[in-house]
């Protein structure tokens, strides 16, 4: 069930699940978000909506949700969506590129990202491991892709119509030959944590060690602007609550919400530099009352 999929991370906000379901009046269908809420903190400001309101506004919209945003009214009963794979003509000088793509449908922070995305009415599509699940969870609000990530074939349909990229984890980029038509590449990078790590502990990162410094190295490479956020330990712990730290050193001794490492990358999303951007940032004393103004202001700063 899709609850299976998303439990580990919605338990952080609250308990939901987005199905399609047939109504009781015949060829009806509506868009169904089960909630059954529990403790949870959500991202704030003075004056923007928390997280989870915004998600009640959409359980309050009910069947006007779908048409609102464009949705088929049903998913098939044959399955035939989970086979579709789009195999068009390659149209690339005439294709929109209007999507996101989140790397990792299912890690914890891909999730929480995916959310975000659309609550934010954007055009998601997610590399996952289950299609089927992934439907199930997100309904047709995430064109979900399930496939080899070496594979070039597969890499080049994920990235059709993909104006963006969020990789909440480390190896995907290091698999990409081309990043042709992407405008924009956020990498949340554990890479300082790694390299900070020392006995067993090393050992056992090594390879995600490998994977976090090719990785940022093909994306500092590839010619297109970059954010590369260095974020301290991931914790599962609740986000909002806390400030940040954003000094050099910090990410190798200092831990981070995954929450708020989720909400950081979304928030990037609209902070695009001409060339690239690379911070560190933990959970500290320091508040951030505007992300949009904040990143602006270190776009620019990093430009001078």
């Amino acid at each position: 069930m899709a609850s299976g999929f998303l439990s580990s991370t919605l338990s952080l906000y609250t308990s939901i699940v987005i199905s399609s379901q047939k109504s009781r009046g015949p060829g009806n269908a509506y868009m169904t978000f089960n909630v059954e809420k529990r403790s949870f903190t959500c991202f704030s400001s003075k004056n923007k909506p928390r997280f989870v309101d915004q998600i009640l506004d959409y359980i309050e919209g009910g069947p006007k949700l779908r048409k609102w945003y464009g949705a088929p009214d049903l998913l098939p009963k044959d399955g035939s969506i989970l086979e579709e794979d789009n195999e068009s003509p390659d149209t690339e000088e005439d294709e929109v590129r209007d999507a996101v793509l989140v790397t990792d449908g299912d890690n914890e922070i891909g999730q929480m990202i995916i959310l975000s995305l659309i609550v934010k009415r954007t055009r998601v599509k997610a590399l996952v491991k289950d299609k089927r699940a992934a439907i199930e969870a997100f309904g047709t609000y995430v064109e979900s892709m399930a496939g080899n990530a070496n594979d070039r074939s597969f890499l080049k349909k994920a990235l059709r119509g993909v104006r963006a990229i969020i990789c909440p984890n480390e190896g995907f980029l290091s698999n990409v030959v081309s990043f042709k038509g992407v405008q924009y590449v956020i990498l949340l990078s554990q890479l300082s944590v790694y390299r900070d790590a020392s006995g067993i502990q090393a050992l056992m990162t090594s390879n995600a060690r490998k994977l976090a410094e090719q990785d940022e190295s093909i994306v500092m490479a590839s010619g297109i602007p970059y954010t590369i956020i260095r974020a301290g330990l991931l914790r599962n712990t609740p986000g909002g609550e806390q400030g940040f730290s954003f000094k050099e050193g910090s990410a190798a001794q200092g831990t981070l919400s995954k929450e708020d490492a989720a909400f950081i990358c979304v928030e990037a999303l609209d902070a695009v530099p001409q060339r690239g951007l690379t911070l560190e940032v933990v959970n500290g004393e320091e508040k951030v009352s505007d992300w949009k103004e904040w990143f602006a202001a270190l776009v620019k700063k990093a430009e001078q």
